[in-house]
């Protein structure tokens, strides 16, 4: 069976900080929340020039950001506020969901400057980053809320407090 994260360390602060670990507790939380099964992703633990060179290359936006996602396949939903496609595979054959790059130095800046904890807040990004993936999205406000209000529910069962609050 294939990891249900795939994580990628780029930049040593990422292990230091124990990465693969809180992804995998954050996509368990995500996928428990949601009842998705059999599937699997990957994350990348960078620094803020990896980043925003992706986010050029993909965004057209030649700056650092927080967290990417590329999904593997559109599973938004029809209707704006509507749920996304949340099926799965199975645990011998798990459908790859896509990936996410996470950034160092942003992450960092952004739990110092909200007074959150590290952890904490690369807990949200990362299942933030895994609901792009299962095609929530937060473009229309209806789709916004829905998101919001999902990431809320599954960091609350995780015992970390709302950070939109």
């Amino acid at each position: 069976m294939e990891p249900l994260v795939d994580t990628v360390i780029e930049d040593d602060r990422w292990e230091g900080f124990g990465l693969p670990a809180l992804a995998t507790r954050a996509a368990e939380a995500t996928f428990a929340a949601l009842g998705v099964h059999g599937v699997t992703l990957a994350l990348m633990g960078c620094d803020d020039a990896e980043i925003a060179e992706l986010n050029a290359q993909f965004r057209q936006k030649g700056k650092p950001t927080n967290v990417l996602s590329w999904p593997s396949e559109d599973r938004a939903a029809g209707e704006p506020g509507g749920l996304p496609d949340l099926s799965g595979g199975d645990a011998d054959d798990p459908d790859e969901l896509g990936d996410i790059a996470i950034a160092w130095e942003t992450c960092m800046a952004e739990a110092a400057d909200q007074s959150k904890s590290p952890e904490d807040h690369v807990t949200h990004l990362v299942i933030h980053g895994i609901l792009h993936l299962l095609g929530f999205d937060h473009i229309e406000d209806a789709d916004a809320e829905l998101m919001e209000e999902t990431e809320r529910r599954i960091l609350r069962s995780m015992g970390i407090a709302d950070p939109y609050a």
